[in-house]
C-alpha cells in the first residue's frame, strides 16, 4: 500500500508536486504520466527517501518515508538512469547488489529473460544504452518484493527485449504484486496499465483507469488522449 498524504515539494521557486494525495491499496499496474518536469522522477525518489519533501508524507506499508527505512525491504527501485561504477564488469556489478541488498532470488532467469548472459565478463562503461538499462533491470527486479517502483524502465531497449519485459511486468501483477511505473510510451500504458496518475502543474491532474481518460478526452487511444488533454490545458493558459 502507498498513501501519498499533502505532499510538496519545491526546486528554488519551481513547484514541482503541490499538496497532492493519493492512494494505492491494491495489487495492480499503475503509470504515472506527464510532461517533462511534472515531478514523476521525484515523486519515486521521494518515496524511496532519495529526496525529501518541503510537506507532506508518503507512506509505505504504513511505514513513513520520513521516519523509516525498514518499508525498502518490500520495494524495488529502477532509477531511471543506471549509475554504477563504470569500471566494474557487469557479473561483478550484479555481486556487488547482492553483496549490499542480500541473495537474490531470480538472478539467473532475469538474465536469460534480457539475454545479458554474452555480456557477463565486460565493463559496464563499454555497454550500449539498451543493454546498460537491461543490467539496471536486473538488478531490480531480480529481488521478488511486493512492491516495484520502476521510473522509464522502457528506456532505450529493443522492441523484442520491451515485449519481454511487459510480459514480466504482467506476470508479476497476477502473482498479486504492485508495481507503479512512469513512462513516455503511451502504448506500454495502455497494453498494461490498470489505473493513471497524470501529473502536471503539480497535482495529480488525472486519475482514473485506461478507458476513462480515453473517453473523458473523446479519444481513440492513450496517445490522443494525452495529446488533446496537454493542448486543452495550453489553450487554457493562453485565454
Amino acid at each position: 500500500m502507498i498513501e501519498i498524504k499533502n505532499l510538496s515539494k519545491a526546486y528554488k521557486k519551481r513547484k514541482v508536486l503541490h499538496h497532492i494525495d493519493a492512494t494505492i491499496s491494491n495489487p495492480g499496474i499503475y503509470a504515472v504520466l506527464g510532461p517533462n518536469g511534472s515531478g514523476k522522477t521525484t515523486l519515486m525518489k521521494i518515496c524511496m527517501g532519495l529526496v525529501l519533501p518541503d510537506e507532506g508524507d508518503v507512506y509505505i506499508y504504513r511505514e513513513s518515508v520520513r521516519a523509516s527505512i525498514q518499508y525498502r525491504r518490500m520495494v524495488s527501485y529502477l532509477p531511471q538512469i543506471a549509475r554504477f561504477p563504470d569500471n566494474l564488469k557487469v557479473k561483478e556489478l550484479l555481486q556487488l547488489t547482492e553483496h549490499l541488498r542480500g541473495k537474490a532470488q531470480r538472478k539467473e532467469m532475469l538474465m536469460e529473460l534480457l539475454d545479458l548472459d554474452p555480456y557477463m565478463d565486460q565493463l559496464f562503461r563499454n555497454l550500449s544504452g539498451g543493454t546498460q538499462q537491461k543490467v539496471n533491470l536486473v538488478t531490480c527486479l531480480m529481488y521478488d518484493v511486493p512492491l516495484y517502483l520502476l521510473d522509464e524502465p522502457t528506456a532505450a531497449l529493443d522492441p523484442v527485449t520491451q515485449i519481454r519485459l511487459k510480459e514480466f511486468i504482467q506476470h508479476e501483477r497476477e502473482r498479486g504484486k504492485m508495481v507503479v511505473l512512469t513512462t513516455h510510451v503511451p502504448h506500454l500504458v495502455q497494453a498494461i496499465a490498470d489505473e493513471i496518475f497524470f501529473l502536471l502543474y503539480g497535482d495529480i491532474y488525472f486519475h482514473g483507469s485506461v478507458e476513462q481518460l480515453i473517453g473523458a478526452y473523446q479519444a481513440n487511444d492513450v496517445e490522443e488522449a494525452i495529446a488533446r488533454l496537454l493542448m486543452y490545458e495550453q489553450e487554457k493558459v493562453k485565454i
